[in-house]
Order: C-alpha cells, then sequence, then structure tokens
C-alpha cells in the first residue's frame, strides 16, 4: 500500500529526505530553501535556510545534527533536531555540492558537482577537498563503505572510491551512457547504485566486479536508491513515477505512484520501517514493507 502525505506546496520541491535521531523525517525543499520535519500523523516544520541556498541531500552526521549540501548556495548547512542552524562556505567558489553522507572516520563527506572534487568536513567545520583525477566528471551522490566512501561518476560513467587519506581508485561501468547517480551500501558489503541514463541498477563488489541488472523499462530515470534491513534495495523511478525494489539476487517488482508526474528523487528508511519518498511535487510517500 502507497500513502502520499502532502508537507509543502508543489513549488517548494521536496528532494532528499532522511530519518533522524528523534525519529522523525527530515526533508529538504529544494526551491523554497527550506528544511522541513515531519513525524508521521503530524503537522510537518519548516525551517529558512538562506535564499537561493538549494538544500539538496540531507544526512544524519556524527553529532546527531542533520547535515544537508546547497547546491546553489556553494555551502554545507548544519541544523540540530532543535533547529539551530549553521552553514560553512566552502573554499573553492562556486563548487556546487551535492551529495553528502557520514564516514567511518567521524567526519561528513560530499561530492563537488562542478568543481569535480571530493569534499570532506568534520563537526566543527574543518573542511579539505580532494581533486578526482579527470574533468567534468560530475561526482554525484556518496555513501560509506569500511575505510573509505564510494560515489557515482554521472558523467565520467564510472563509480569511484575514495581512502580516507584521499586515494581515488575509479571503476568504469560495462554499460556505455549509463549516467550513475544514487548509490548505497547494500547488507551484502557491496555498493548498489542507479544509472538514470542506461535503466538498470548497478552492483559494485569491494573488490570492483560489477553487476548489471537492467529494468523493465529503460527509460524509467532510475535516480535515489537506499537498503532496507532485510537486505532489499529500494529506488526511485523519476521517469516511470515508480518507487521499485531489487533483491541481493537481482528479482525486480515495481510499483506505481498514486499522484501522476510526482517526481520522486529521494528515499529513506522511515521511523516506522517503511520506505519514505520525496515527492518534488509537494509530499511525502510512505510505502509498507
Amino acid at each position: 500500500m502507497i500513502e502520499e502525505f502532502r508537507v509543502t506546496g508543489p513549488d517548494a520541491g521536496p528532494y532528499g529526505v532522511v530519518t533522524g535521531p528523534d525519529g522523525a523525517l527530515w526533508f529538504t525543499l529544494v526551491h523554497a530553501g527550506q528544511i522541513g520535519r515531519y513525524v508521521p500523523g503530524g503537522e510537518p516544520t519548516l525551517y529558512q535556510v538562506a535564499e537561493g541556498s538549494g538544500p539538496t541531500v540531507i544526512t544524519v552526521g556524527p553529532d546527531g545534527a542533520l547535515w544537508f549540501t546547497e547546491y546553489q548556495g556553494h555551502r554545507i548547512g548544519r541544523l540540530t533536531v532543535a533547529g539551530d542552524l549553521t552553514e560553512f562556505d566552502l573554499p573553492t567558489p562556486e563548487a556546487g555540492p551535492y551529495g553528502i553522507t557520514t564516514g567511518a572516520d567521524g567526519a561528513l563527506w560530499f561530492t563537488e558537482i562542478t568543481t569535480g572534487q571530493i569534499g570532506r568536513i568534520t563537526p566543527d567545520g574543518a573542511i579539505d577537498e580532494f581533486p578526482l583525477p579527470m574533468r567534468g566528471a560530475f561526482p554525484s551522490m556518496i555513501t560509506p563503505a569500511g575505510d573509505g566512501l564510494w560515489f557515482t561518476l554521472n558523467q565520467a560513467n564510472a563509480i569511484g572510491r575514495i581512502a580516507f587519506g584521499g586515494d581515488v581508485t575509479v571503476h568504469p561501468l560495462p554499460t556505455p551512457n549509463a549516467a550513475p547517480v544514487g548509490i548505497t551500501t547494500g547488507t551484502d558489503d557491496a555498493l548498489w547504485f542507479v544509472e538514470i541514463g542506461a535503466g538498470q541498477i548497478g552492483r559494485i563488489a569491494i573488490d570492483g566486479s560489477i553487476d548489471e541488472f537492467p529494468l523493465p523499462d529503460s527509460t524509467c530515470r532510475p535516480h535515489a536508491i537506499t537498503a532496507a534491513g532485510n537486505g532489499d534495495l529500494w529506488f526511485t523511478e523519476w521517469g516511470a513515477n515508480r518507487v521499485g525494489r531489487i533483491t541481493l539476487a537481482g528479482k525486480v517488482d515495481e510499483f506505481d505512484l498514486p499522484t501522476p508526474d510526482s517526481e520522486p528523487h529521494g528515499l529513506t528508511v522511515g521511523p516506522d520501517n517503511a520506505i519514505w519518498a520525496a515527492l518534488e511535487t509537494g509530499s511525502l510517500a510512505r510505502l509498507a514493507l
């Protein structure tokens, strides 16, 4: 069963979503420049960020705060569960930060789309940036695994890994123009990612070996992916108005969203162990497992 919960107007743009340490859903409003908080069954609370900031991807930091990228403001934001906001300017102008996650080293790691760098910020705001070995690669989403971070290279058609010390390894994808975006760490200790250009789900093992699983609709434009506790991987199909599920064995199921053209983007396992997806048209969708 799929339910949709209206949290904003149709122009605010829910984009990223994560379950916070307070048991609420926290989401970005990329067009409105806000961060939202929603407890299922209640009313949303909205926190204003700098005008034109474009908050995009959101995660829980090692300090229990919510950390997010400001793609248009070229900053990293930090919001406590009490609503206290701090913003950190990046050393490189016009960096375009996008994906963000917490690493096992206790820092936040993020991608810089326009400069082709991977950034690292500590909870007290110290920032390092690591250039990638190619230009125009469009590093997008990022996820932790072991002693490093793995990330998608959308325009380089590859998956990258950066060690805590900054060393980068790049793994080209078998399918041309696959354009990977979302990536997550699976319960099988491999990395799972979506190929928005090819309509496929990919899996890369720690040793770099890659498997690809074509979706029934090659034009569905898969965007984000997350892992559930039972091992299944859930992903949004931005171009087909669906949410999909793939098992570790590669079996795919797809679920149509009730509202046409709802533009699903980020998704997370909610505090109720359901899958919650951010719909850019103004709602959060809940899929019971």
